[in-house]
């Protein structure tokens, strides 16, 4: 792409790194950028700058939150007996709107994908362990993609976490094969969370 300015050029580089966004998409975004106030344009910058400052993950189940604790983890009202294992935090945001769910989470940071070289070490898994090894958790729900990689990461979990007077359970296969939690409509997702199925190996 020919552009007239290097400064120009430089800014259609930067938001073309963005997910789905190509060079033309990023221009687009750019020449917005230009026709708006001064004003506009820095609150979007500080915004973005207080992302990497002031956003960090939960140290309890790794959720994004502006303290160590997030306010999920922290709520005295959430059942802690009940943990919800998820891909990725957008999950979270998906299964919350379902207003559905009242236990806690888990956030493995992705899932085990040989082929893309993510191993178990690469993810939030022995924190999971930790988790559950005082006992007072009683039931682990599997809300992972219904994929090959969401399969063999439940699989695995199952085979490293002591099963004592712990029940494994999955959202029901309402959600469609090779879908994503963060696609799936809240009615959907609702009910394969209130209709979930124990976890066979």
């Amino acid at each position: 792409m020919n552009l007239p300015s290097k400064v120009l050029e430089d800014a259609v580089d930067k938001l073309s790194i963005f997910p789905g966004i190509g060079k033309r998409s990023a221009l687009r975004m750019v020449i917005f950028l230009l026709q708006q106030s001064p004003e506009n344009v820095y609150a979007i910058g500080k915004a973005l700058d207080k992302l990497k400052t002031h956003i960090k993950q939960c140290k309890s189940c790794f959720n994004v939150s502006e303290a160590d604790i997030c306010t999920i983890c922290s709520n005295p009202h959430r059942d802690s007996k009940i943990i919800c294992v998820v891909e990725n935090f957008t999950d979270i945001l998906a299964i919350e709107a379902t207003g559905q769910f009242k236990g806690l989470y888990h956030v493995l940071g992705g899932l085990i994908s040989p082929m893309d070289g993510v191993n178990a070490e690469d993810l939030n898994i022995s924190e999971l362990i930790s988790r559950v090894s005082n006992g007072e958790v009683e039931e682990i729900i599997f809300a992972l993609s219904a994929t090959l990689e969401g399969d063999t990461t439940s699989f695995y979990l199952t085979r490293k976490i002591d099963k004592t007077n712990l029940n494994f359970s999955q959202i029901s296969r309402g959600v469609s094969l090779n879908s994503e939690l963060e696609y799936i409509d809240e009615h959907t997702l609702a009910n394969s969370i209130e209709n979930r199925v124990p976890y066979h190996t």
